[in-house]
């Protein structure tokens, strides 16, 4: 006989009691009048009335009629960009959160499964249950050459077999739909494994979004009702989302009344510093859940039982608090407000009344991961040849194809006349038009001549190391920005007025190890480190929020005016939008699935 069942008998003293509580049962959709009662770190039973189990040892935490409900699980999002987790974790604790499913795609990208294992290893041992899916974008083939040899793509289907990887990561529809890709020894191994994989369907529809959910178990793409039932007739598990990117929570409850609850997940998709201090984190989610109509039991049941399931997680006792789940309990004591007043994780209290019992953590990477920006910034990478315009004489600038800034993460293609100096191309901030580079942070051999079209290659790696382009409607007026904080993508960013003031930025987040670097006249005007794996900061939260708000200060005074100015550089290589990005190539046409160069 196990230890819980001589607590659920009577025989034996709990080690703590939740009392006086509604204990919110998502199994059952409904709030019942219980007290929960815990052994080590699980639940021994749900009695109306635990006083014969309550002994001189024992913690009794009194829930005077607040909501008792199992912690909250995020079903998707990003710890492995802008800020370290262990640096962080507190904030989740505060607000209720005790396990996140998170992609790898900061470390990943760059670093293969060392990234992943690296990332496991840093959020071991935290009061928070961190699971992670495997990246597939080293694999991806689509617009460069795969990264990923054949002995890196095995070790990442090796992964599959850990107890803390639950599935494959995203993958956007443009590589998977209608075409062969390395990635597919992924989804294999994940269905040997019984696992996950995770679809961004961003912009795919009706018969290629049937095609995409023969891949796919989940998607959090849905921007409307109508996406999240068409998911869900598909066999796929709709995952809403409301944090750092988009807030799209309108769309369950739009779908709500239409698809079974528990076909709904609730996510954050990156909450990232600024938010996670003043918004806080899956309690934001299931209030705003709640505000667009979702009752209350079900959207905790979106955040609790529904993502633990589908991830498998409920075998590990996660999302529920019947008996033999795992003690992850958080009290709430308004509902409309979710205002989360105690926290259990693994049946020790770790927040209670404003007082975190839990604080930062450090995690000593290895020196490579503190020293992966490798990028040049040699005038040639920035220069735009003046040949490489179409239908220009008598010294004026031809048409070229540009990037055209759009909302949010949106971009689409133009044409643009830059001006000529001497032999090159250059920008016209006067006339919105600005250069954009996009360098690769791991070339393999020199750079080579700037060619024509606007890339470079290096002579023994078979891929381009950067293309030079042009953006339209980012607004910056002078100056300019660079940023190793990339989407899915080992590079640096440069958007700017002027090639100087790109080299610059270039530079000075190469030597800081990764990071944003805005310069005006020469000059460093902002920055924030960003020096793991060249995508996270490893600074108290605080202060990385603090340094970001900088950032964007200084963006939107040297004229950036766009809705979400950092959220648009960080997607300019972002496949999973359309319509034209960049990449080391040349422009990345999303839709056509082609790289394309400055001439039409």
């Amino acid at each position: 006989m196990n230890d819980l069942q001589s607590v659920a008998l009577g025989d034996e003293d709990a080690d703590l009691v939740v009392t006086g509580g509604r204990v919110c049962l998502p199994e059952m959709g409904e709030f019942q009048s219980r007290d929960v009662v815990v052994v080590d770190d699980r639940v021994a039973a749900l009695p109306e009335d635990a006083t014969p189990v309550v002994g001189d040892d024992t913690r009794v935490v009194t829930a005077s009629n607040r909501v008792v409900a199992p912690g909250f699980v995020d079903a998707h999002t990003h710890l492995d960009l802008h800020q370290t987790f262990e640096n962080a974790y507190h904030y989740a604790v505060e607000g209720g959160t005790t396990t996140v499913v998170s992609e790898v795609t900061g470390y990943g990208p760059a670093f293969g499964a060392e990234g992943v294992e690296q990332f496991l290893a840093a959020t071991s041992y935290l009061p928070v249950r961190v699971r992670a899916v495997v990246p597939p974008q080293p694999l991806l083939d689509t617009f460069e050459p795969r990264r990923a040899d054949d002995e890196d793509a095995d070790a990442l289907a090796d992964l599959l077999a850990d107890d803390r990887v639950v599935g494959v990561g995203e993958i956007d529809w443009i590589h998977a739909v209608g075409r062969d890709t390395p990635a597919e020894l992924l989804y294999e191994r994940a269905d040997a494994e019984g696992k996950t994989v995770s679809g961004h369907a961003a912009g795919c529809s009706g018969e290629k979004f049937a095609a995409f959910a023969t891949i796919i178990d989940d998607d959090h793409e849905a921007i409307s009702g109508e996406d999240v039932v068409t998911r869900v007739e598909n066999g796929v598990h709709a995952i809403g989302r409301y944090g750092s990117i988009r807030d799209d929570m309108a769309a369950i409850g739009d779908a709500y009344d239409e698809v079974p609850t528990a076909e709904l997940s609730l996510s954050s998709d990156g909450m990232w510093p600024r938010e996670l201090i003043d918004e806080g984190y899956m309690d934001a989610v299931v209030r705003r859940a709640i505000e667009e109509g979702v009752e209350p039991a079900d959207a905790i049941r979106m955040a609790t039982l529904n993502p633990a399931r589908h991830f498998g997680l409920d075998d590990e006792g996660v999302g529920s608090l019947s008996p033999g789940s795992v003690a992850d309990i958080v009290l709430i004591d308004d509902l409309d407000e979710v205002n989360v007043t105690t926290v259990v994780s693994g049946g020790e209290v770790v927040y209670n009344k404003g007082e975190c019992m839990v604080a930062p953590r450090s995690h000593e990477y290895p020196d490579r991961f503190y020293d992966s920006v490798n990028v040049s910034a040699d005038p040639e990478q920035f220069r735009v040849p003046a040949d490489a315009a179409s239908g220009g004489d008598d010294g004026a600038s031809g048409e070229v194809r540009a990037i055209e800034c759009q909302r949010g993460l949106l971009s689409g293609e133009t044409m643009v006349s830059p001006p000529v100096e001497g032999d090159e191309l250059v920008a016209d901030p006067d006339a919105d038009l600005l250069k954009a580079t996009l360098l690769d942070r791991h070339p393999k051999g020199d750079v080579p001549e700037r060619r024509s079209d606007g890339s470079s290659a290096s002579a023994d790696s078979g891929r381009e190391d950067g293309f030079t382009g042009f953006l339209t409607g980012f607004g910056l007026d002078s100056g300019a920005v660079a940023t190793s904080v990339v989407w899915e993508t080992p590079g640096v960013l440069a958007v700017g007025a002027n090639d100087a003031d790109m080299r610059t930025a270039v530079g000075h987040v190469a030597e800081t190890g990764g990071g944003w670097a805005v310069v005006e006249d020469g000059d460093v005007v902002a920055e924030l480190p960003t020096r793991v794996a060249g995508v996270c900061a490893d600074l108290e939260v605080e202060e990385t929020a603090k340094l970001y708000d900088a950032v964007e200060s200084a963006l939107r005074r040297l004229g950036a005016d766009g809705d979400r100015p950092m959220l648009t550089l960080q997607t300019l290589a972002f496949a999973g939008v359309p319509s034209l990005k960049l990449s080391f190539s040349g422009y990345a046409d999303i839709l056509n699935r082609r790289v394309v160069g400055l001439t039409p």
